[in-house]
């Protein structure tokens, strides 16, 4: 009905690849099989207990259920402040440089839609979080894409290809880009970058005159001595550059979408003012709750985060490892760029990802979602305890077995 009305912003999108492997696996899911999911970022543990004790004392007072503000309540706002003055000595004024959002993605993609003109470019690594670059072609804008290149023993990002690639699409994409993403802990590949990164980065887009949009949503999460870096401790950077930060991963908040876009003035205008239109906020007990978090229980993503994504990883190194998976170990984030075992590289990414689910019980990211330079890597999420991880361990043994002897036959 009605065929010549078009909806052509939905039809620039791509094919949804995860949605293949989601109907696998709750297919199966319906069938009474036992899926080892491994295929999203959803942190398995509760929040801590005294956040959620917080929201429902917060919750009790009937004065805390009226609409709250779009750009988050001020406490909240300068909590964020005081986070990036302890962590990365970083000055943000929460009336003007903060801005709380539900999620960093709800952030990131508003931002984009109210910084983004139709026809403007925006260079975005490859591969990349979806939403990186589809919310610029939500608003109607283009997309550059550019390989991340990194080393894939210690993923370490090869800081010198990055800028030389920046700067040959800020030379060779026309219209000339307005923007650039940058992602590090980069979400898939969990590769790493050093400050002098970002030193450098920010030196390019004041000559260059772009705008810099960074994504630390790992950033807590980090392991063997590494410590994240942000754009926001190196001077200068918020003339040029937003971040986003998320409570979800480093405090077991995912549903409860707290994030926040920090940085250069001019954007978060921006940003203020299309919430404006757009929202009311969070509910104000999981803003409290969330001041409290980022306040008082700071030792949570030390304490109790890091351990747990550690040994789960340690482990799965060692049991994939036996299997015949051989994983090289990460430095950051809470999952595993996985190179797909040689005898079956040959089926790329989403044809492997459906055949481990089918034949071995196991669900994973393929890496062509992210992007095409992912096509040789799926992504493992830290989100099965250890006995499962083992579980998996054995039944990939058997999958990868089975492989080797069609293919011999």
């Amino acid at each position: 009905m009605f065929d010549e009305i078009q909806f052509e912003k939905i039809n620039r999108l791509p094919k949804y690849i995860f949605a293949e492997i989601n109907d696998l696996k709750m297919a199966a899911r319906r069938n009474g099989e036992d899926i080892i999911d491994f295929s999203m970022g959803n942190p398995d543990a509760a929040t801590p207990q005294p956040i959620i004790d917080k929201l429902c004392e917060t919750a009790m007072k009937p004065k805390t259920h009226g609409y709250s503000a779009s750009k988050g309540i001020y406490k909240l706002r300068l909590a964020m402040s005081r986070w990036y003055k302890r962590k990365y000595h970083a000055d943000l004024d929460p009336d003007t440089e903060v801005v709380a959002t539900m999620g960093s993605k709800e952030g990131y993609v508003h931002l984009v839609q109210a910084i983004a003109n139709p026809g403007d470019v925006a260079i975005v690594p490859d591969p990349t979080y979806p939403i990186h670059s589809q919310a610029f072609i939500l608003a109607g804008a283009n997309v550059e894409k550019m390989e991340v290149v990194f080393n894939e023993e210690t993923f370490e990002v090869d800081e010198d290809r990055f800028l030389a690639d920046v700067k040959d699409a800020l030379e060779n994409s026309i219209p000339k880009p307005k923007f650039l993403v940058v992602n590090f802990p980069h979400n898939p590949s969990t590769a790493t970058v050093t400050p002098e990164f970002y030193e450098r980065l920010v030196a390019l887009a004041k000559e260059q005159r772009f705008y810099i949009i960074s994504d630390i949503a790992y950033a807590d999460i980090t392991f063997d001595g590494y410590k994240t870096p942000s754009i926001m401790q190196i001077e200068g950077a918020k003339d040029v550059a937003v971040e986003s930060y998320t409570l979800s991963k480093s405090y077991n908040m995912a549903g409860w979408r707290v994030g926040f876009i920090v940085g250069n003035k001019k954007l978060i205008s921006a940003l203020q003012s299309i919430k404006s239109w757009l929202d009311y906020g969070m509910f104000t007990p999981i803003q409290v709750a969330a001041t409290v978090a980022l306040d008082e229980h700071g030792y949570v993503p030390d304490e109790q985060i890091i351990p747990r994504y550690q040994k789960r990883r340690d482990v799965m190194i060692q049991a994939f490892g036996n299997a015949g998976w051989p994983l090289a170990k990460p430095n950051a984030s809470m999952f595993i760029w996985a190179k797909i075992p040689e005898i079956a590289r040959d089926m790329g990414s989403l044809e492997f990802s459906k055949q481990l689910l089918v034949q071995a019980g196991v669900a994973v990211s393929p890496g062509i979602g992210f992007g095409k330079y992912g096509d040789e890597y799926v992504r493992i999420a830290l989100i099965e305890n250890e006995k499962r991880i083992r579980q998996a361990a054995k039944n990939i043994k058997k999958f990868l077995k089975d492989i080797e002897a069609q293919k011999n036959g």
